[in-house]
């Protein structure tokens, strides 16, 4: 989780990825997959992938793209946002706060889990890199902004670059070319943290710039920590750029990593993360439209 990589020839828009299912997995992708049996009991499968390093291999891509490492040695990159100039801010972090241990299995699933997350410290920065005479190779790599809080979502519009940490969203100001931020984060709106055993923040911006969309994951699989630390939880949220003010614009997602408004319609769409602990390829994560009120 150290490295970065572009994909060129054409603009990429999504990539999704499923891991952990056996080869004779019942479960199948599209819009009606075969739904495998849910495993009952005290310790259902997980497999958790073990984290390599790239060595000499690359992603495989289909004819006519090409893959290249942009950026070595990163904090734990999450997001990636392209200025107008064509250079790339990178969100690095690493944010979460372990959640009380109820039963004796969360403390094996918590050890399970752990296998399969990176040793890295998150750099709570945003990383700029810049490729000044196209060529491909991004000469300058230099941090933008530090002192973050886990940043995740990114996003731009109305001449400030917007980033959501997993406590509150913020606000940069931005000139055209600008290698370092001029000052501290401006606080748009507080974002719910609570425990945050979701705590990964998704960002996306309405085409006119007015509204940003925040994805908020909830706090558990089945509300088992009480209700109290879903509050707010389990939303996407609609926030006025320039007042702060919010409203839930739909709920009922359970943790919405990937928020993106579909150009020409004005869509809102988002990938989420469904719940676990039921065997391997249950809850399967979908890709859905966001329908405004909607559950």
């Amino acid at each position: 989780m150290r490295h970065l990589y572009v994909l060129s020839a054409l603009s990429m828009a999504l990539l999704l990825s499923a891991c952990g299912g056996e080869k004779d997995s019942p479960q199948a992708h599209g819009p009606d997959p075969k739904m495998p049996e849910a495993e009952r009991g005290l310790l259902p499968s997980m497999k958790i992938a073990e984290p390599t390093a790239w060595g000499d291999q690359k992603p495989k891509v289909p004819d006519g793209y090409t893959v290249a490492a942009i950026a070595t040695d990163l904090a734990v990159p999450r997001q990636t946002l392209v200025l107008p100039n064509g250079d790339i801010l990178v969100a690095e972090g690493k944010g979460g706060t372990d959640a009380p241990k109820l039963k004796p299995k969360d403390v094996i699933a918590s050890y399970i889990k752990a296998q399969g997350n990176t040793k890295v410290k998150g750099g709570n920065r945003l990383t700029l890199l810049r490729d000044a005479d196209g060529d491909g190779k991004y000469e300058l790599k230099t941090v933008f902004a530090e002192n973050l809080n886990a940043p995740y979502g990114l996003a731009f519009a109305n001449g400030n670059i917007y980033v959501a940490n997993q406590d509150s969203l913020v606000r940069f100001d931005y000139a055209d070319g600008q290698t370092k931020a001029s000052g501290a984060p401006v606080t748009i709106t507080e974002l719910p943290s609570k425990i945050n055993h979701h705590w990964t923040k998704s960002l996306t911006v309405s085409p006119d710039g007015r509204f940003l969309y925040v994805g908020i994951g909830s706090n558990s699989n089945v509300t088992e920590r009480g209700m109290e630390v879903e509050l707010d939880r389990a939303q996407i949220w609609q926030i006025d750029a320039q007042t702060g003010a919010h409203k839930p614009f739909a709920t009922g997602v359970r943790n919405p990593t990937s928020l993106r408004i579909q150009p020409g319609t004005g869509q809102l769409w988002a990938v989420a993360n469904e719940r676990d602990e039921l065997g391997p390829d249950l809850v399967p994560d979908y890709l859905t439209s966001i329908r405004e009120g909607g559950f």
